[in-house]
């Protein structure tokens, strides 16, 4: 009888969720049953604000666990991985992408622009205060920190002490929590992170076995726009306190000659300084095979544009150092 293979998660509800659906599906797949084995992280045992925990903290332990050979894959909320690859490992599947939008869960059911000035509003991510406060609507923005029960009690519970809070409506659709959103927020108002609402499914480079298995999950599509996204973040050396967002979707191009139709890569990147007053947003289109490039031509015009300055020291962290906080 064919031994499991070992799958390494965290033990968040969220994390367990999202393991959970990828040993499903590859046991769907390939017939190989899958365990989940739980790993604890250093962004698990702290309380922390995650730009304060360096980078890597959601994902190191379980990239240990890998190397050590305890574990025979991975599964990673795509965000938080940096953007450096990692020695020894490869990302062998992007499973199709879950909606990567921002929710609001107001009380009362109100929406954005339903909230009145003074309202509190909490979100772990700088990139969403940054855009918050860029609306100028005088939103009392706190950062938060915690799983996503815990982020829908300062809401949603007896002790709520919050108005709304901001969660990845990913998150939510992944354990069954989307009923309490009370708005999707549109892109336009708040452009996800990079990879937001992705998996990476991670294995050692040279396990080919797992490495095959793993590949019947990929999804195409999904793993252009997250090569697209990371590329500008990547390009930018944005460090862990960097509020830098971007999104990229697939569309169909215009007919060859031919009679084909193209697919074509739409992508929006933006950089907003913490306290909304700068707001670089531009975006630039490409074919799927051309991603990572697209990523980086967008990342050389927001620099041109000042994006640097808005940076600041986190620039000068060097490429690769990117972690933009977990998922929940």
């Amino acid at each position: 009888m064919t031994a499991p293979l070992r799958l390494g998660t965290r033990g968040s509800t969220l994390a367990l969720a999202q393991s959970g659906h990828v040993a499903e599906a590859l046991t769907a797949a390939t017939g190989r049953p899958v365990e989940l084995v739980e790993v604890v992280t250093a962004g698990d045992r702290s309380t922390a604000p995650v730009q304060r925990l360096g980078v890597g903290v959601f994902v190191s332990a379980l990239r240990d666990a890998l190397t050590a050979g305890e574990i025979d894959f991975a599964v990673h909320s795509y965000k938080d991985l940096p953007t450096a690859a990692a020695p020894g490992l490869h990302v062998a599947a992007v499973p199709p992408r879950q909606d990567p939008r921002d929710a609001l869960v107001a009380t009362n059911g109100r929406t954005l622009a339903e909230l009145p000035p003074g309202a509190r509003v909490g979100t772990g991510a700088l990139r969403r205060i940054a855009q918050l406060h860029a609306l100028g609507m005088q939103l009392e923005v706190s950062p938060i920190r915690g799983n996503v029960d815990t982020r829908l009690g300062r809401v949603l519970g007896p002790d709520a002490d919050l108005d709304a809070v901001v969660l990845a409506r990913a998150g939510l659709n992944r354990i069954g929590r989307a009923d309490v959103i009370t708005e999707t927020l549109d892109p336009m108002l708040m452009l996800p992170a990079p990879a937001q609402g992705a998996l990476a499914v991670e294995c050692r480079a040279d396990d080919q076995d797992v490495v095959e298995l793993l590949a019947l999950l990929d999804h195409a599509p999904s793993r252009a726009a997250i090569t697209a996204e990371r590329a500008l973040l990547a390009t930018l050396e944005a460090g862990c306190s960097a509020p830098v967002a971007a999104y990229a979707v697939l569309a169909e191009g215009e007919p060859t000659d031919e009679g084909d139709v193209n697919q074509e890569i739409y992508l929006r990147g933006a950089v907003i300084s913490p306290d909304g007053t700068r707001d670089l947003r531009l975006s630039r289109t490409g074919t799927p095979a051309d991603a990572a490039e697209i990523g980086k031509a967008l990342a050389a015009e927001l620099l041109e544009l000042g994006a640097d300055s808005i940076l600041g020291q986190d620039a000068q962290a060097g490429p690769g150092t990117q972690q933009l906080g977990s998922t929940e």
